[in-house]
C-alpha cells in the first residue's frame, strides 16, 4: 500500500512543462511557420507551394470554351436525341430451371415437373454513355 501511494505521489510531482517542452513557441507561432504566414521555414515552403499551384494553372482558350460545351451538349437532351437512348440496359439473360415432380405441402399432394424462367441479375442494370453501345 505505501508503494502505490509512492507511485501515485510521483506521477503527480511530474511538470507539464518539464515533459511537454516547445521551446517558448506558442501555438500560433507553430502555426504560422508551419502554414507559411511567417518565419524563415514556412515562408520558403509557402512560397514553393504557391509557385507549384501557379505554373498548373492556366487561362482558358475559346478552344477548350468551345470543347467544353460540345462536350456538355453530348448529355442535354434535345427533340433530335430524345428518341435515342443514353443509357443502355445491360444483357440479363434469363435462366431456365426445371422443377422435378414432387409432393407438396403438409397433406403431401403430387406436383408435375415443370420448368419456370427468371432473370439472371435481380436489378436491370444500365451502361454509362459510350460505354457499351452495341443493341441487345
Amino acid at each position: 500500500m505505501l508503494a502505490l501511494l509512492a507511485v501515485t505521489a510521483a506521477g503527480c510531482a511530474t511538470n507539464k512543462e518539464e515533459l511537454l517542452t516547445h521551446g517558448g513557441r506558442t501555438m500560433q507561432d507553430i502555426w504560422r511557420q508551419e502554414a507559411g504566414d511567417g518565419g524563415s521555414g514556412g515562408n520558403v515552403a509557402g512560397r514553393q507551394l504557391l509557385d507549384a499551384r501557379q505554373s498548373l494553372r492556366r487561362p482558358l482558350i475559346k478552344a477548350d470554351e468551345q470543347a467544353a460545351a460540345a462536350q456538355q451538349a453530348r448529355y442535354t437532351r434535345t427533340a433530335a436525341n430524345e428518341i435515342q437512348r443514353q443509357f443502355h440496359r445491360l444483357p440479363n439473360p434469363d435462366l431456365v430451371m426445371y422443377v422435378f415432380p414432387h409432393l407438396a405441402g403438409s397433406d403431401p399432394v403430387p406436383v408435375p415437373g415443370y420448368s419456370t424462367v427468371f432473370p439472371l441479375y435481380q436489378r436491370v442494370q444500365y451502361a454509362m454513355p459510350g460505354e457499351r453501345v452495341e443493341d441487345y
